[in-house]
C-alpha cells in the first residue's frame, strides 16, 4: 500500500507537530512519544486510516468533573470492558483531538464538554479477539470537563455509560486502566486551564 495522505482533513504533520511540542508528564511517555512520531512518520497515508492496516492512531478523550473526582466510562460491548471514550479517526475530523471530542460525544451523549488542554499521554495497546480489524491501537489521549449533573446516554458502541469515582473503578476494566487514569489526572494537574 503506497503512503499516500489521507482522503480527510487530518494530516499527519499535523499529529507529529502536536506530538513533537507536548511535554509528558508519565514515565517512559517521552520514549513512547517518539516511537509514535516514527510510527506516523514510517506511514503517513495510513497510521490515521481505521482501514488502513491492523494498527492505526485513535483517539481518546478522559471526560471528568470540574473536580476531577469522577470519570465518564462506557461498557464497551466489543471489548466487555469498562474504559474511556473514545475510537477512530473519521473523515470529518480536522485534528485527532476533535475525533476525541466528537467520540466523547457520540459514545457519552453529553454535548457540553470543555476540552482541557492538548495532548494528555500516549498509550499503544494490543487488542483482544473481539476486535476483528484491527490488532493495535496507538491511542492518543486528551481530556474534558462536564458537569455530573448531566445524563450520560449509551450508543451503539457501548451497552451503558456512567459517572465512576476515580478512587472507586469498576473492576471490569482493562489491565493497568488505573494507571492511565492517574497519569491522565497527573497532567492534567500540571496544566493551568482546569478549573
Amino acid at each position: 500500500m503506497a503512503n499516500v495522505a489521507p482522503m480527510f482533513p487530518v494530516v499527519p504533520a499535523d499529529l507529529i507537530d502536536m506530538l513533537n511540542v507536548w511535554k509528558p508528564v508519565g514515565p517512559n511517555q517521552g520514549a513512547l512519544r517518539d516511537e509514535y512520531v516514527s510510527f506516523v512518520r514510517a506511514s503517513p497515508g495510513s497510521a490515521l486510516d481505521r482501514d488502513g492496516g491492523a494498527e492505526h492512531v485513535t483517539a481518546s478523550c478522559f471526560v471528568l468533573t470540574p473536580d476531577l473526582d469522577q470519570v465518564l466510562l462506557c461498557f464497551h460491548r466489543k471489548g466487555q470492558f469498562w474504559v474511556q471514550l473514545g475510537g477512530h479517526v473519521e473523515a470529518a475530523d480536522v485534528s485527532v483531538a476533535s475525533a476525541a471530542l466528537r467520540e466523547a460525544r457520540e459514545e457519552g451523549g453529553i454535548n457540553d464538554l470543555r476540552p482541557v488542554g492538548g495532548i494528555l499521554d500516549v498509550d499503544r495497546h494490543a487488542l483482544g479477539s473481539g476486535f476483528t480489524r484491527c490488532s493495535v491501537h496507538w491511542d492518543v489521549g486528551f481530556g474534558a470537563i462536564a458537569s455530573p449533573d448531566l445524563a450520560p446516554s449509551t450508543s451503539p458502541e457501548s451497552e451503558d455509560v456512567a459517572w465512576w469515582p476515580v478512587t472507586g473503578l469498576p473492576e471490569n476494566v482493562p489491565v493497568d486502566f488505573g494507571h492511565r487514569l492517574r497519569r491522565i489526572l497527573d497532567a492534567i494537574g500540571h496544566q493551568s486551564d482546569v478549573g
